[in-house]
């Protein structure tokens, strides 16, 4: 195994000492010309890399943010990172990128990788209902943002979309087309996405005079395509089924949408269906999926701001930091998987 060059190594071969390479490398304008030539030219020889967590130790700064998603799968949380990592590059900070796959157990072991790689501070997208997990993150001072999402209990910031917005936008798209029975294809019951668009939804219900019987909810474990698959043959089999879907996000709706494709059911002259999200993959679907759109991009990116303003300010920076709220707005997509009237 090659041994890594170090330092020392470096300043033996210019025939410096370790201050002056350390110079060279950190402070160049301070050492001679000749000088500083001969510790470039032993550091290209020897193919030196400084250490960049030992500087981060010694600066007690790092120049990496986290961000924790509950589904890289999902093309949203890709958009979201597309953001954060845009506002963090030009802050001169790298991103680190975990997925916790919607687990307790997986967000807490992120969590304290976070925290033993002392970054700089965290995106957070939970996915443990009980807050015990950011409680515990809590304890090691780094500062967090949490994206997608208000927990309750909390103080710290967050940038999220009104998803009882949303959900209201959704349903009453389909009242107005003519729906009276609409099935709502949710997910984990614990995420607060899935209960608020819920909400949404039954607002919209109450709006029309259509009592909360008019919303038939197919819960699922978890919110990728398999799970709509199986919530559409769910629906499928239903006695009096709904002639409506909307779905907690883009891909349960697709995955509604195959299994109506596989079974020769019409969309949208059998089944309208709405999603949640507006991934690219919703406007290039067999049938175009009509989407209530989430701005992504602008979501993660706000987040990565605050994030960075409240670092700066901890570090004695010019910037004053309060903690605050962002919620943004929801806009419905309608395409072609909810146009037919009824």
């Amino acid at each position: 195994m090659a041994q890594s060059v170090g330092i020392k190594d470096v300043a033996r071969v210019a025939g410096v000492s370790v201050g002056t390479v350390s110079n060279v490398i950190n402070r160049p304008d301070t050492v001679a010309t000749e000088t500083r030539a001969r510790v470039l030219s032993a550091i290209d020889r020897l193919g030196y890399v400084r250490s960049e967590s030992a500087r981060q130790l010694r600066a007690g700064r790092s120049r990496i943010m986290g961000l924790l998603v509950l589904d890289m799968g999902n093309p949203f949380f890709v958009d979201v990172a597309r953001g954060a990592e845009r506002a963090a590059r030009q802050a001169g900070l790298g991103v680190m990128v975990c997925n916790s796959a919607q687990s307790a157990g997986e967000e807490a072991d992120y969590l304290s990788l976070f925290a033993e790689q002392r970054v700089r501070g965290v995106l957070l997208t939970p996915t443990d209902a009980s807050g015990r997990n950011i409680d515990a993150f809590r304890r090691h001072g780094i500062p967090f943002v949490l994206v997608d999402r208000v927990a309750d209990g909390t103080t710290e910031c967050s940038v999220s979309v009104d998803d009882v917005a949303g959900g209201a936008l959704a349903v009453r798209h389909l009242v107005d087309a003519g729906h009276r029975s609409i099935a709502y294809v949710s997910g984990p019951p614990g995420l607060n996405q899935v209960r608020d668009r819920r909400t949404g939804a039954l607002n919209a219900l109450t709006e029309a005079g259509l009592g909360p019987g008019a919303l038939r909810e197919l819960p699922t474990e978890r919110l990728d395509v398999a799970a709509g698959r199986d919530a559409g043959a769910r629906l499928l089999g239903l006695a009096d089924r709904p002639t409506a879907v909307f779905c907690a996000n883009d891909l349960l709706a697709l995955g509604v949408l195959q299994a109506m494709y596989a079974t020769g059911v019409g969309v949208p002259d059998d089944l309208a269906i709405v999603g949640y999200d507006d991934i690219e993959f919703a406007a290039a679907a067999a049938v175009p999926l009509t989407s209530v759109r989430q701005p992504a991009v602008t979501m993660g990116a706000m987040a990565a701001e605050l994030l960075l303003e409240e670092t700066e300010a901890e570090s004695g920076g010019p910037m004053k930091h309060e903690h605050r709220r962002v919620v943004l707005q929801p806009e419905l997509v309608v395409r072609r998987s909810s146009l037919a009237a009824r």
